[in-house]
């Protein structure tokens, strides 16, 4: 997808999720009706106390129109954030990005992260699927995905080590898979699963919209859908975790680095003090026993950790109490990605 404008890799996005979720449709329209009342209730005391590491793709920005002072002011004010509450992360970074606006200020973007002291990681060049290129080419766009990030993190002293999967796809077949793998490893690469994940990218678009047109009252209403919805997902996943390993593990977040998750960063913070989950580091949390568990997925849906772990597990997931995002934040999308 190398030269695709933002909005288009948006709308690939969209297609390679929608085709994700068959995994698991029929199993969650069963049980959205179980789930209507009882998912929205707050919790009636604190939860058990566990940690998460969170972790940001498409960096240096996912934004609906190319502006690079909004990229720049969506990055200061997620930093902000972070650095305000002590919060340890990392972001994943798509270096065809770079000349997407202004590349140098791009990359001046990418070194903030660092200098606030936090890692960066390769999520290909193009957030490219090897559904599409083949084990071969999407090995090759990783390789063309850490032209810049490396020197950068050698510069500052670090390890590039991280690496995420676009899409969550992990190759398909088998044989596919594991040539990626034996790649990964053989550079130095640990794969950065998933084990907590809200849909936040389908969010961003309708909220860059509503702020790019001043339109204040729809960006807040948004950001109060967007929240309420992120802490029943990150209830739904502790659930899991409890289904397959009796406890909570150490989980691994999924966001965006995206003007929504930088204006709602306070509310994402409450959200955390609410779950009792404390920010770690992505190293840190895959220290957990859980993540030791086989992966034995190699279908072309990318799919994240948990439900990998319940296939190999052959144990069900809560799905009768799972939520899909609000029927109006997809419309809203997928009437601005059809423009």
């Amino acid at each position: 997808m190398t030269g695709l404008p933002v909005s288009s890799r948006l709308s690939a996005c969209a297609l390679h999720r929608l085709l994700a979720s068959t995994v698991r449709t029929g199993l969650v329209l069963a049980g959205l009706v179980l789930a209507g009342g009882a998912a929205h209730a707050a919790p009636a005391s604190l939860p058990e106390s566990a940690s998460v590491a969170l972790t940001f793709d498409d960096l240096p920005g996912i934004v609906l129109k190319p502006d690079q002072a909004y990229v720049e002011a969506t990055n200061k004010a997620l930093i902000k954030g972070l650095k305000h509450h002590h919060f340890p992360a990392i972001g994943f970074v798509n270096e065809g990005k770079l000349d997407e606006i202004i590349r140098a200020r791009q990359i001046a973007v990418l070194q903030r992260w660092i200098k606030a002291g936090f890692d960066l990681g390769n999520h290909t060049f193009s957030h490219s699927s090897p559904n599409n290129v083949g084990a071969a080419g999407y090995i090759a766009d990783i390789a063309r995905g850490e032209k810049v990030i490396r020197p950068m993190m050698v510069k500052a002293h670090r390890n590039l080590q991280w690496f995420r999967h676009p899409y969550l796809e992990t190759g398909s077949p088998e044989p596919v898979k594991a040539q990626i793998n034996a790649w990964l490893a053989g550079h130095g690469y640990r794969i950065a699963p998933v084990t907590i994940d809200a849909d936040d990218w389908e969010f961003a678009e309708p909220y860059d919209n509503a702020v790019m047109t001043g339109n204040t009252a729809e960006a807040a209403r948004i950001r109060g859908v967007y929240l309420a919805y992120t802490e029943r997902s990150i209830g739904w996943y502790r659930r899991a975790s409890h289904v397959l390993f009796g406890r909570d593990i150490a989980y691994v977040m999924l966001l965006h680095d995206t003007r929504l998750n930088a204006d709602c960063f306070e509310g994402l913070a409450a959200i955390l003090a609410r779950q009792n989950l404390r920010p770690i580091t992505i190293d840190q949390a895959l220290r957990d026993p859980a993540y030791r568990t086989a992966d034995n997925y190699s279908g072309k849906d990318g799919i994240e950790w948990m439900e990998r772990w319940s296939d190999t597990l052959k144990k069900d997931l809560p799905w009768s109490d799972y939520e899909d995002v609000p029927k109006g934040i997809v419309k809203e999308y997928d009437k601005l990605d059809s423009n």
